[in-house]
């Protein structure tokens, strides 16, 4: 503790015991740096977090007095909600509030101790010793050139070649398909998601509600004589889907699939967003949507959230130029620009640097390794998976003997386990049996669990 922290926890001791009551004097500045031996910067730092807290209060040129008796805030604590309906919020909610010692395999994130910190803490400190415009200003409208002319040059590699002005930086890749959402979607729309998707869209769509209609996943992408169908049936404004590595099965459309699915989608007039926030797992990359339209009607999106900081936290929408336009208008609207440039010339720093390169190949070959180890483990158990992802941190998985992921989920929660049963990432509820494993959040204790659980009679 410094000697700040001790005349602050001092002072809170003297009130709790009552040796200070409501409304008595404290000793002055300088005398109680006296009677502690610090300094009076020190007894002056540890008055003004005591106000802060409330514990006692300043008068102008009379000095400081214990603040009277008050009710205190009552802060429950985030405990698990055992009641709460299995729904496209639940894992989502049961995994954010989850105290440290609740095991997460169920999560769409990766251990703090898989991100590069050291990366993070050198652009932390070069961005912290820059002008002080980064640390105090609103962002652009567009949000930081820089990182806008690094994501250009990403997407040029991929044979996407488009100027940075077309692309649009956001707060996360959620608020960028929510920009989305609002520019193109009116209530009552309908929008097209994968069988199974990513949990979240579906609670997306509800809170711009609009009527989902599922298109069939398969092992090479989304069945596109069934995509074309829907299409044809349903007249909807837009597609949602991820790109390789689809979320939550891992898959990879072909590029057979794709090509078919730009047919259909400029067929029936369906604007198609790329969720592409796991392209940097991929160990090689494989044809996208956006790259093979030009952008004409599919709009990427993506974030860094999963590969380098969930906590800086930056999305981006590339798409056409007026497009792009219509949504800064959005985001002004919304949030008053862009994201924060503090989080920007972080996420910068680390992409200019290399770092964030390096990184990404080590992360390829460690999760590459990890989903082998625990797919084998999930094997054993009976537990197969639907498909052999080519990258990223989950494994998609059909549980033995019928058993009934939702119920599973729920037994796990009761201790302290949190999983993500198959069908809050299916629009129709036709995964009943499957379950998205995080391999990365799977420690000895939870495949001991799953071992004993699965192994007991139904």
């Amino acid at each position: 503790m410094t000697r700040t922290d001790e005349l602050v926890d001092d002072v809170r001791r003297r009130i709790a015991s009552c040796q200070l009551m409501a409304g008595e004097r404290l000793p002055s500045v300088r005398r109680h740096a006296i009677a502690m031996g610090v300094s009076p910067s020190t007894v002056v730092e540890a008055y003004d977090r005591l106000v802060a807290e409330g514990a006692i209060r300043s008068r102008p040129g009379s000095g400081f007095y214990v603040a009277g008796a008050s009710t205190p805030f009552a802060l429950q604590e985030p405990r698990p909600d055992f009641e709460r309906a299995v729904d496209p919020l639940w894992v989502s909610r049961q995994s954010l509030d989850a105290d440290a010692a609740t095991a997460r395999p169920g999560c769409g994130w990766l251990p703090a101790d898989w991100m590069p910190d050291e990366a993070l803490r050198r652009s932390l400190r070069r961005v912290a010793k820059g002008g002080l415009e980064g640390l105090v200003d609103y962002a652009m409208t567009r949000g930081s050139a820089a990182l806008r002319r690094t994501l250009a040059r990403q997407f040029s590699q991929e044979g996407l070649d488009i100027e940075p002005d077309r692309i649009l930086l956001a707060v996360s890749g959620t608020q960028a398909v929510d920009l989305v959402c609002r520019f193109l979607l009116q209530p009552g729309d309908t929008v097209l998601l994968d069988d199974p998707c990513y949990f979240n869209f579906q609670a997306l769509m509800r809170a711009h509600r609009v009527k989902v209609v599922s298109v069939p996943y398969t092992p090479s992408g989304p069945d596109p004589e069934r995509f074309a169908e829907l299409a044809r049936e349903h007249a909807p404004k837009l597609y949602l889907t991820n790109s390789a590595i689809h979320n939550p099965t891992g898959a990879t459309p072909s590029p057979a699939v794709l090509h078919r699915l730009l047919l259909a989608a400029a067929a029936y007039d369906v604007t198609i967003v790329e969720d592409d926030i796991f392209a940097d797992f991929e160990p090689e990359p494989t044809p996208r949507l956006a790259a093979l339209d030009g952008l004409e009607r599919v709009i990427r999106v993506g974030s860094f959230s999963k590969t380098l900081s969930a906590s800086a936290r930056c999305g981006y929408i590339a798409a056409r130029a007026d497009w792009i336009e219509a949504l800064i208008d959005l985001q002004v609207a919304t949030n008053f620009g862009g994201p924060s440039p503090l989080v920007t010339d972080i996420v910068q720093g680390v992409l200019a640097d290399g770092s964030y390169h390096k990184h990404v190949l080590a992360l390829r070959g460690r999760l590459a390794k990890r989903r082998k180890e625990v797919g084998a483990q999930l094997d054993a158990m009976g537990v197969r998976p639907w498909t052999q992802p080519r990258g990223g941190f989950s494994l998609w998985c059909r549980l033995p003997d019928g058993r009934d992921a939702t119920d599973l989920a729920k037994a796990a929660l009761r201790d302290g386990i949190v999983l993500a049963p198959g069908n809050v990432f299916s629009p129709s509820l036709g995964a009943p049996d499957l379950m998205r494993f995080n391999v990365t959040q799977m420690p000895p204790a939870v495949l001991d669990w799953l071992r004993r659980t699965l192994s007991a009679p139904i």
